[in-house]
């Protein structure tokens, strides 16, 4: 057996009739001041007045002159009689127009408020947050803690390296690297002779099967670093 359907709510709108119903409605289409159809009437009164009853007070109100009734094929159309409303005094419209343009710098000034607000919520978007924060102190003090274990010999009196053993230091790194220089020009110059006949992938071929090894990423790194281009420096004032 099917289940009985469940009675609809009542509605709380109070249904008026008599000069209630015909007030409300001529209230409501002179606030208004547009064109409206009874069943427009009807629906945004939220049906305090019929429909029937709507189209008889619109019709009725026509004939008093309160309405003025426009038929557009077999639709008419109410709108409120605009020879019964009252025109605005000019001064109420220079009141108007003083309000309008007090409105209208307040909504400026609060413009400008809410564009420093934005700018401001946009600041405090990019501030990192307080666990962005934490991690980036504890890499900090990370960081202190390998520098304090390396600054630990010089606190404890460790002797540091003299001026001497310094000069004694570049003496020997200008030594030994004008010597790979020579000798990688002496390689380069046979190198050059012995594969000048043969193709650069034979060449290369050849390099591997004789086991020479080229200059590494480290080695060319000092070489364009502080120290080759100090020494470079040093042979141009010679």
């Amino acid at each position: 057996m099917a289940p009985k359907a469940e009675p609809k709510a009542k509605s709380d709108v109070k249904v008026l009739k008599g000069q209630d119903a015909e007030d409300l409605v001529l209230d409501y289409v002179k606030r208004m001041n547009r064109p409206y159809g009874a069943v427009d009437v009807c629906a945004n009164l939220k049906g305090a007045v019929p429909k029937a009853a709507v189209q008889k007070i619109l019709l009725a109100l026509a004939e008093k002159g309160e309405l003025v009734q426009k038929t557009y094929g077999k639709t008419s159309f109410f709108v409120a009689n605009q020879a019964n409303i009252e025109a605005i005094p000019a001064e109420h419209i220079a009141v108007l127009e003083e309000e309008h343009k007090a409105i209208d710098e307040e909504n400026k000034l609060l413009g400008a408020e809410v564009k420093t607000l934005n700018s401001e919520f946009a600041r405090l978007k990019n501030t990192p947050t307080d666990a962005q924060l934490n991690v980036h102190i504890a890499e900090l003090a990370e960081a202190i803690k390998k520098t304090d274990v390396q600054l630990q010999p010089l606190r404890s009196g460790a002797p540091l390296i003299s001026a001497e053993d310094l000069e004694q230091v570049d003496a020997d790194w200008v030594k030994w690297r004008a010597e790979w220089v020579r000798r990688r020009k002496i390689f380069n110059d046979f190198w050059q002779l012995a594969t000048d006949a043969i193709t650069p992938q034979d060449a290369q071929i050849l390099a591997e099967d004789l086991g020479i090894e080229q200059d590494t990423d480290e080695h060319v790194a000092v070489e364009r670093g502080p120290l080759g281009t100090a020494q470079k420096n040093l042979k141009r004032k010679r």
